[in-house]
């Protein structure tokens, strides 16, 4: 018998909607529901988003080791603006603890410090928060958020995806920051702590190469909902899955534990953090600028005519929206 996903995506989707209809209401220039907020100063358009680690922050309390989930903070903000052609520059952070633990705050520090330079960005300033009341259970508790603002060199959306583009998958670290409600559930904690609190792969420097060397029709940073990620891109089109890559060895031990493949490939990344749709001339160009970049990609499918995105022959549902 399979383990139920805790989280419910359609009323999550629902509650997305409302929130968007508040914020954006009569805002007919707004890019709603994508990846970043987009703002125009002066001549620059600039790219703004922010995101946190998630229940992540609970396997690091468990396993007692805090100084890579700042690289997860800045991870999930900076790969989300790449996905709209932003060059990340800048950040600041969100810290709220219990107490006074300088340990603590020092060890997440070096995590927020490492992803800032593998992304290429400043940290400018931030806040940390002592909340007693609000920040409890078990020893060490917290909760982390960044906020990164970027600069739009090449604007992407999914509106030049066509029938026919290839859809390229960049290899993921392992889980990266999404899932986690499903996986602490079934994963054993001594055997696994440690592979769960792999960082998030940080994917700036290969993507921004490549679209400014390469025809680029639409990204996706495959996170939370999983690859319903690739229905923000363009929902004319279809998004076929015919050759994923092979899932590591912690995607293999959780589909032990969930005996549905649809649902492993509706929470997790199952091995692909990010998806490049690209012309096919650009193929072999995508997967070699990866590669040199130290990140394994291949073709993993294409787009389709048919609104949706399949797993082969299988319809993925989200639930309507991405």
């Amino acid at each position: 018998m399979g383990v139920g996903y805790s989280v419910d995506i359609k009323k999550v989707r629902g509650i997305q909607a409302a929130i968007n209809a508040a914020i954006f209401a009569g805002d007919k220039n707004a890019l709603v529901g994508h990846y970043a907020g987009i703002i125009n100063v002066g001549n620059e358009r600039l790219a703004m988003h922010t995101d946190g680690v998630g229940t992540k922050v609970l396997v690091a309390q468990a396993v007692g080791k805090y100084d890579t989930v700042g690289i997860d903070a800045i991870a999930m903000n900076v790969n989300d603006i790449i996905c709209v052609g932003a060059r990340p520059l800048a950040g600041v952070d969100y810290l709220a603890v219990a107490e006074e633990d300088e340990y603590l705050i020092t060890e997440i520090m070096k995590g927020l410090v490492a992803g800032a330079r593998e992304s290429e960005i400043k940290i400018v300033g931030g806040e940390t928060a002592i909340m007693k009341d609000v920040i409890k259970g078990g020893e060490r508790p917290f909760d982390l958020a960044f906020t990164v603002l970027g600069k739009v060199e090449k604007y992407t959306t999914g509106d030049a995806i066509r029938k026919g583009d290839v859809l390229i998958g960049l290899e993921s670290s392992g889980l990266h920051s999404n899932g986690y409600s499903l996986a602490r559930k079934v994963l054993d904690m001594d055997k696994w702590g440690e592979a769960m609190l792999t960082p998030t792969k940080i994917y700036v420097k290969p993507v921004m190469e490549m679209l400014h060397t390469c025809e680029v029709h639409g990204l996706a940073h495959i996170t939370g909902g999983a690859f319903s990620k690739l229905m923000r891109l363009n929902k004319k089109y279809g998004f076929l899955i015919e050759e994923p890559m092979k899932p590591g060895k912690i995607f293999m031990e959780l589909w032990e534990h969930v005996d549905d493949e649809m649902e492993m490939y509706r929470t997790f990344n199952m091995g692909m953090g990010m998806v490049v749709a690209v012309p096919e001339k650009d193929e072999g160009r995508i997967i070699g600028i990866a590669k040199k970049n130290g990140v394994k990609a291949q073709a993993i499918g294409r787009v389709t005519e048919k609104p949706g995105v399949y797993l082969g022959k299988t319809r993925l549902d989200y639930g309507g929206v991405g």
